[in-house]
């Protein structure tokens, strides 16, 4: 999964991105001031969010997100982008992945996204597993 940063007030110039590639973020941005702003939303602390697919049943408020999934990083980049004045587009990258198994159909739609882009992340040459910038 790729995160596309723009400026907030110009929507069409991408200045930075951060790819996500199973339990790390790499970073990539050209200015050093966008680079540090993409690192801090990006820190490796818990996300919080109102989310009712995450509740246990009977249960109320929001949960935490833990550093390293999906979950995290697509949470991370729309909750935080904002406070450093940056747009976050998010862009699948599931490459030359399987489609959906009726096998797997016992698994959660975001789990099945979350395994499809770790085989992607796995594939993509170059991509250090397990990075963290």
């Amino acid at each position: 999964m790729l995160a596309e940063f723009t400026a907030a007030d110009a929507p069409d110039d991408v200045v930075g991105s951060a790819e996500w590639d199973g339990p790390g973020v790499r970073i990539d941005a050209e200015d050093a001031s966008v680079r540090m702003a993409i690192e801090r939303i990006f820190a490796p602390t818990s996300v919080l969010v109102d989310d009712p697919s995450l509740r246990s049943f009977g249960t109320a408020g929001p949960q935490l997100l833990m550093p390293g999934s999906l979950r995290w990083f697509l949470a991370a980049a729309e909750s935080r982008a904002p406070g450093e004045g940056l747009a976050a587009r998010l862009v699948p990258q599931t490459g030359r992945t399987l489609g959906w198994d009726p096998a797997g159909a016992y698994r959660t739609f975001g789990s099945a996204v979350e395994r499809r882009e770790r085989g992607a992340a796995k594939e993509r040459p170059g991509a250090p597993q397990g990075a963290q910038a």
